[in-house]
């Protein structure tokens, strides 16, 4: 096992570690401490539970523990698939002090997160994301959901994991596209509020396209540091927390409308921060410079960077105005001053909106 990073989200109430190395996952010592219980519920889906669940298996032997595997795919992301979930704690015979283990991407940690929220009012849970998007966002920050007919994230909870665990052995068997979406996250963090950081992923996108080991570490866990200081001065997204949203109001409507089947959630981020930076330099806010210096770092790293053709843009601004950061129905988007300055922006003119949308290249 390599040496392990770690780093810590630091709550009022409680704070609880964030670890990235390689081995974790079959070591118990990493991880065994966070389940305080005797009875554990393993969350996986069909593709990650064969390769990775054998690892844990060893340090749950003392436990009553049994696993599910859901269906993988963020159309699967569904009230049915948690209530599953909630059937097999219940055969389990979970008590309060029972603990659910997350191992999978977003999709299995949004629902294991918030079936765990919602048994017996709140029990622990514990992340092991297996995707570079995963541990770089979905599972540092606790929030937790499925998605809706009408939008993405639209139905969940804030509640936090005990722990975070980030096996970079995971990533060797993530599929290129997958990968590559999970570095639209990592680049979120510099264009929102660290243009230092920003230019240290300019300088190195051939070793991240590579999986280059030591930038892929220093990537994650910087990326996690900035978002677990974040999350720290705002849990529940009353204020700072929204700029972790930038690119995201443009890439939760093309995830709506194009049926979450078409775009993975890091290539509709990448879209869309590059649509929130073009609307920011139309605006005035910033300069068309920055926009198409995040264009290039985008598409150095094999991320698209333009919405798929033929989509209606009324589509579009319909799911827009269903953002859970709107007031007032008013549109309420994250923009940005330049690389690393973001800011929230109200009141949004959807003509604007809607310009940028259709305007070409």
């Amino acid at each position: 096992m390599s040496g392990t990073r770690e780093t810590t989200v630091a709550l009022a109430a409680r704070g609880y570690p964030i670890r990235i190395g390689r081995g974790l996952l079959g070591d118990a010592a990493q991880w065994r401490t966070a389940l305080r219980g005797r009875h554990a519920l393993i969350v996986s889906n069909t593709t990650i539970a064969p390769l990775y669940q054998p690892l844990l298996e060893p340090g749950l032997a003392d436990l009553c523990w049994s696993s599910i595997a859901l269906p993988d795919g963020e159309r699967h992301k569904t009230l049915d698939n948690v209530a599953r979930i909630w059937d097999a704690l219940a055969a389990l015979g979970a008590s309060r002090d029972a603990c659910i283990i997350a191992l999978g991407g977003g999709v299995v940690g949004d629902m294991a997160g918030f079936a765990a929220a919602c048994w017996m009012r709140g029990i622990d849970f514990v992340q092991m994301p297996t995707t570079l998007l995963a541990m770089v966002d979905s599972a540092v920050g606790g929030k937790t959901g499925i998605d809706h007919a009408a939008g993405k994230n639209l139905i969940g909870a804030f509640h936090q994991p005990r722990l975070v665990l980030s096996d970079l052995v995971t990533l060797d068997t993530l599929p290129v596209r997958e990968y590559r979406a999970g570095l639209a996250e990592v680049v979120k963090i510099g264009a929102l509020g660290d243009a230092a950081f920003f230019t240290w992923l300019e300088q190195h996108a051939a070793a991240l396209s590579a999986r280059d080991d030591a930038a892929l570490t220093h990537a994650i866990a910087h990326a996690c540091a900035c978002k677990a200081g974040v999350v720290a001065r705002d849990e529940t997204e009353q204020g700072e927390r929204a700029l972790l949203n930038f690119g995201h109001t443009f890439a939760h409507a093309l995830e709506t409308v194009t049926g979450y089947d078409t775009l993975l959630h890091g290539e509709a981020v990448a879209i869309g921060m590059r649509l929130a930076a073009r609307l920011s330099a139309h605006l005035g806010h910033a300069t068309a410079a920055d926009a198409e210096r995040l264009s290039a770092l985008l598409a150095a790293l094999g991320l698209p960077i333009v919405p798929p053709p033929g989509l209606d843009a009324e589509a579009l601004l319909a799911a827009m105005r269903l953002d859970k950061k709107n007031r007032g129905g008013r549109l309420r988007l994250i923009l940005w001053r330049g690389v690393g300055t973001a800011f929230i922006a109200g009141d949004v003119d959807a003509a604007d909106v809607r310009a940028t949308w259709t305007t070409p290249g």
